[in-house]
């Protein structure tokens, strides 16, 4: 059996919501990068109770390693390191060197406050300066040291800090530990393959994943995780080197069953893969029910403004004939939203702009405002590119207002793939 861990999150503003856990995920990717099997990710609140609950479970079932992610602050509710030592049978005593590097920490940020209590501040030290007897403390990147407690009858331990940055900074000092090493020794490799497909439901992949255990000599050996997103179809698949073949043999079926509507085989979003294709060419957007979601979407991209001119969000009807130069009469014989506006909005985003290529979107989000012929979720799509195809499409997008705003973001963006693959292959 290969190395197991388990991840415990800490926080009660985790646990209720306020704040979403960043910890728990990268860990894990680091963790599947080491060859190790994550078995649990836990998440609990300030309780000495809890946390100490949660290092049970994980003990019960048989883990290796332990992250715990939080609680190392100087006040009463920080209570990780007190706890996994009480857990471990540890006593805590004090680090004088790790309590003299935190004092040197916090004096450099005390010299902006003048008027703070010092003598709170160095009790505060004190207690970040508490170690589980032999245990190996990690240098602070904020003011919290980490510290790694070696398992004797159970999980060796890693205790980091709750800010993304404190924790991500200490993290290869963590690993680099020989307590951890010891505990990671009989690692595997694992490999993990990512597939993005647009245009297929979930059923149908399902279908063809009964029909891959039935026909995939070594189907077992892979461990599959689906997942829709943003319309899109994720499937995510780890396995070990022996699976190595049968996932060969699981691609040769998606690629038979769904090849048109496979975009990604390595993990690429069609994000990334438009901001290449979009390389030497310049974009703006006109958009009339999305918010201006396009825009930002494909400004996300590191670079972007290399491509992204600008956009127009247009509402009213005066705003898209001022802004883009929409035709009046197209807009009384056709309605706002209809294939002709679509196209006019996104020739005026091309002339207004000096761009070659454009995106418009215009459609009904609701709640209200939809009619019989033109119910809610009805959108249509224009993608220019001067040197290239027009492409001009109805789509009806299910959900309420934010599912069809962020959808149809979506299917802009396959749209807009696909008609820049197209230029390219005419060139």
């Amino acid at each position: 059996m290969s190395v197991r861990a388990g991840i415990v999150v800490t926080g009660t503003e985790v646990l209720t919501g306020r704040v979403a856990d960043r910890n728990g995920p990268w860990v894990a990717d680091r963790l599947l990068e080491l060859g190790i099997e994550l078995a649990h990710i836990t998440i609990c609140g300030d309780r000495s109770s809890d946390i100490e609950a949660q290092l049970g479970f994980l003990r019960s079932e048989g883990v290796d390693l332990v992250v715990t992610t939080g609680g190392l602050g100087p006040t009463a509710d920080d209570m990780t390191v007190a706890t996994v030592a009480r857990f471990c049978g540890r006593q805590l005593v004090l680090d004088p060197a790790m309590e003299a590097t935190i004092a040197e920490i916090v004096a450099r940020w005390m010299a902006r406050f003048p008027d703070i209590d010092t003598r709170a501040v160095q009790a505060a030290n004190r207690k970040q300066a508490m170690v589980p007897e032999g245990a190996t403390v990690l240098h602070p990147v904020g003011t919290a040291p980490g510290v790694v407690i070696a398992g004797s009858d159970g999980p060796t331990i890693i205790v980091l800090p709750g800010p993304p940055k404190e924790l991500q900074g200490m993290w290869s000092a963590a690993v680099a530990t020989e307590a951890v090493q010891q505990a990671i020794t009989g690692r595997t490799a694992y490999q993990q393959d990512t597939v993005r497909m647009f245009g297929v439901a979930e059923s149908g992949l399902a279908e063809t994943l009964r029909a891959a255990e039935e026909s995939v000599p070594g189907f077992t050996c892979l461990e599959i995780t689906t997942c829709l997103r943003r319309g899109e179809l994720e499937m995510v698949t780890r396995y070990e080197p022996a699976g190595a073949q049968a996932y060969r043999g699981l691609m040769e079926l998606v690629r038979e069953r769904h090849g048109a509507a496979v975009f990604s085989e390595d993990g690429s979003t069609v994000d990334e893969q438009v901001a290449g294709l979009l390389s030497g060419r310049r974009i703006a957007t006109a958009e009339s029910c999305t918010a201006g979601m396009l825009a930002a979407r494909l400004t996300d991209r590191a670079g972007s403004s290399a491509y992204v001119t600008g956009g127009v969000v247009a509402y009213a009807n005066e705003a898209k004939i001022a802004l883009l130069d929409v035709d009046p009469a197209l807009i009384a014989e056709h309605g706002a939203v209809s294939a002709e506006v679509a196209e006019a909005m996104a020739a005026g985003a091309i002339r207004r702009f000096g761009v070659d290529s454009a995106v418009a979107i215009t459609g009904v989000a609701g709640p209200g405002g939809g009619t019989e012929d033109k119910p809610v979720g009805t959108v249509w799509f224009c993608v220019m590119i001067a040197d290239g195809p027009t492409t001009t499409r109805r789509v009806q997008v299910p959900g309420e207002r934010p599912d069809v705003r962020e959808r149809s973001t979506t299917v802009a963006m396959h749209l807009l793939r696909r008609a820049l693959l197209d230029a390219r292959a005419q060139t």
